[in-house]
């Protein structure tokens, strides 16, 4: 599986799929699991999901670090990946680690449909 590149190819990749709500769904199921009090409708927008997942991460990251790590422990987002990132803009670092967590759990949604 190729993952997709920016967060306009995931969504359409899920929508073309048909598997955006199961992708919400999942996310939503992660996030529970998280003890993250939020839970997107299955029928956002994809520009509402990236704005409102982007200013949860960075809230997190700011306010929350223990359970923005916690976060990216459940959701099984590569280490490797968060510690590449250059960490001297927040809320740069915010959106890049929002967009992992959606790949990430894309790659869940799409595995489980496909097997």
């Amino acid at each position: 599986m190729q993952l997709p590149a920016t967060f306009t190819e995931l969504v359409q990749e899920a929508t073309a799929a048909n598997l955006y709500e199961k992708l919400i769904k999942q996310l939503n199921k992660d996030l529970a699991l998280a003890n993250v009090d939020l839970a997107f409708t299955e029928t956002i927008l994809p520009t509402s999901l990236k704005l409102m997942l982007h200013e949860l991460v960075y809230k997190l990251i700011q306010e929350k670090f223990m359970d923005y790590l916690n976060l990216l422990y459940i959701i099984d987002v590569s280490e490797n990946k968060v510690r590449e990132l250059d960490g001297s803009d927040t809320l740069v670092m915010a959106e890049q680690v929002a967009f992992f967590i959606l790949q990430r759990e894309w790659q869940k949604v799409w595995f489980k449909n496909r097997y």
